[in-house]
């Protein structure tokens, strides 16, 4: 396999960043970050670990909880909502500027590593909703972080997101097919001993799976009573 210099990953521990961080680890890169930003699912911080070791890699935990509240993700004072994606309901989950802020902490720490990607496992079906998930954000900060790390960072450092055309089902036929253990991961926004089945990162897991034609072992709420 070719030498890389390593890349720094965001994995946040739900479907799409462990798929991402396997398939770095398949293509011989190394270096994980994960961000505590205040989330009240910030169970998913323990599965992004369990990730990092299943694969081993380093994983680094880079706090800014407290300084992104207002949203649904990070602010307890709102009600998380359930049901499919759609902007009138999913508003609420919008943090913003997520992307950018996590993305920023991602290539400084790219700079200092001398890694030569920094990757994000957005996809496409966060685009209507989420305007940091969109191809045009991407290359937008892409380019703008070749200018701030001008001189600075390894030749050619960029900015990668495999799966932003991509629909959650594609990434979980993509992980399906490396064996992914998807019981260990974890993105329910509501944050109980078991995925709740009813928010809006919850009907989407169960619709990937079923779009994929792959059987899902979640534990939902309801099946776990």
């Amino acid at each position: 396999m070719e030498e890389t210099s390593g890349a720094v990953a965001i994995v946040s521990g739900g479907m799409d960043t462990v798929t991402l961080a396997h398939q770095l680890d398949a293509q011989g890169y190394g270096l994980h970050l994960s961000v505590d930003y205040g989330q009240r699912h910030r169970k998913e911080l323990e599965f992004a670990k369990r990730t990092v070791g299943r694969v081993g890699a380093r994983h680094d935990v880079r706090g800014l909880a407290g300084l992104l509240h207002g949203a649904a993700l990070t602010d307890a004072t709102v009600q998380v909502p359930d049901g499919h994606y759609a902007e009138a309901s999913m508003r609420s989950t919008v943090v913003p500027n997520r992307n950018a802020i996590l993305l920023s902490v991602a290539f400084g720490v790219a700079v200092a590593e001398g890694a030569e990607l920094v990757t994000i496992g957005v996809h496409a079906g966060d685009h209507p909703i989420y305007p940091d998930c969109r191809p045009d954000f991407i290359a937008a900060f892409d380019a703008m972080q070749r200018l701030a790390t001008d001189g600075y960072s390894v030749a050619g450092l960029r900015l990668d997101a495999p799966f932003v055309k991509l629909g959650k089902h594609d990434i979980v036929r993509i992980g399906h097919e490396r064996g992914l253990p998807w019981e260990d991961t974890w993105r329910c926004y509501k944050c109980g001993d078991a995925h709740c089945g009813t928010c809006g990162t919850c009907v989407e897991r169960r619709e990937a799976f079923e779009l994929a034609e792959v059987p899902d072992p979640t534990v939902y709420q309801e099946s776990a009573e």
